[in-house]
This record gives C-alpha cells, sequence and structure tokens, in this order.
C-alpha cells in the first residue's frame, strides 16, 4: 500500500499549540481589491481608522501562500527585538560602544 503524502502549508503555526491560531472569520475580496476587517476583530485588535498595519507574507515555490496583518507599532517593536540583538554581534566590540 502507498503512502499518503503530508501536504504542509507554507505557515503552520510554530506556537506549539494549535490554540494559538484561530479562523476569526472570512472577508470577501471586491471587484476594486478591497477587503473589510470585521467590525468585531477590530475593536478586539483596537484598530481605529487612521492605523497603520504591515502586511507580511510567506511564500511558497514562489507564490504567496498566507499572509499576516500585524499593527505597525507592533511590527516595529518585533523587528527591533529581531534585529537589536543581531546587530550587536555583527558590530565591532570598539564601535558598539
Amino acid at each position: 500500500m502507498a503512502k499518503k503524502s503530508v501536504k504542509t502549508t507554507c505557515c503552520e503555526p510554530t506556537c506549539g499549540q494549535m490554540s494559538c491560531c484561530k479562523v476569526e472569520a472570512l472577508i470577501s475580496v471586491d471587484e476594486r481589491g478591497q477587503m473589510v476587517l470585521p467590525k468585531e476583530m477590530r475593536d478586539k485588535a483596537d484598530i481605529h481608522p487612521g492605523d497603520k498595519l504591515a502586511l507580511v507574507s510567506w511564500e511558497k515555490e514562489g507564490k504567496v501562500c498566507c499572509f499576516v496583518l500585524i499593527k505597525a507599532g507592533e511590527f516595529g517593536e518585533m523587528v527591533k527585538g529581531l534585529l537589536g540583538p543581531l546587530m550587536k554581534e555583527m558590530m565591532p566590540a570598539d564601535v558598539a560602544k
């Protein structure tokens, strides 16, 4: 009997448990390419008119397979947290002072 191939996605949860990720809503894209975030989700995420969101995508085999929206302020802190230690490692000790 042939083994079933296991299909994986490019953005499987890495949080150690599935409870960190869930489908909150299904949204539609209109003919102009616009989408609406449901009011309940905007309220839950504390998103207000004028707020900026970073759109982060994952690619698999040259095509975008999934994406996530991150509040711009949170994204900046995430990048700083990731790049800060990396930059310190890359800089010579005498320049880092």
